[in-house]
């Protein structure tokens, strides 16, 4: 029970007062690498899942993978779309946990394109500047 009242503070903590993402911003982590939407590294779309998206697809699904792991209660979807291409995706932050002084959460993100999906999931854990790091 003491387990899961830690867990819960870490959602709490993480999900109260977080910033709304920003595609556009693109702060660098404590170690110097540059983050795309907050995700240092480019989050799950850099293992191949998002090798054929356009650039603005690539921010609007990053976009959706911070605030996902950010902003998001467990199991509750983040959504994005591309009207012109029809593509859309769905990515769900599972239960936060701690690792020493970092946040992490696990995640999935599945995308949709003409009637196919295919998915990919990670853990991503929290850096001090509010940037996202992918550990897989």
């Amino acid at each position: 029970m003491l387990s899961a009242v830690a867990l819960s503070g870490c959602a709490t903590n993480m999900l109260s007062g977080a910033p709304e993402a920003n595609a556009l911003t693109q702060p660098q982590s404590s170690d110097g690498q540059q983050s795309i939407s907050g995700i240092v590294g480019a989050g799950l779309l850099m293992s191949g899942l998002g090798s054929d998206l356009s650039r603005s697809e690539k921010i609007a699904a990053l976009d959706a993978e911070y605030k996902a792991l950010e902003t998001r209660m467990a199991g509750e979807p983040v959504i994005w779309r591309d009207e012109k291409s029809g593509r859309s995706g769905t990515v769900i932050a599972a239960q936060p946990y701690r690792v020493g002084s970092q946040d992490c959460r696990p995640f999935t993100h599945m995308i949709e394109d003409n009637g196919q999906s295919r998915s990919v999931r990670g853990t991503a854990c929290r850096n001090r500047d509010g940037s996202w790091t992918l550990l897989n």
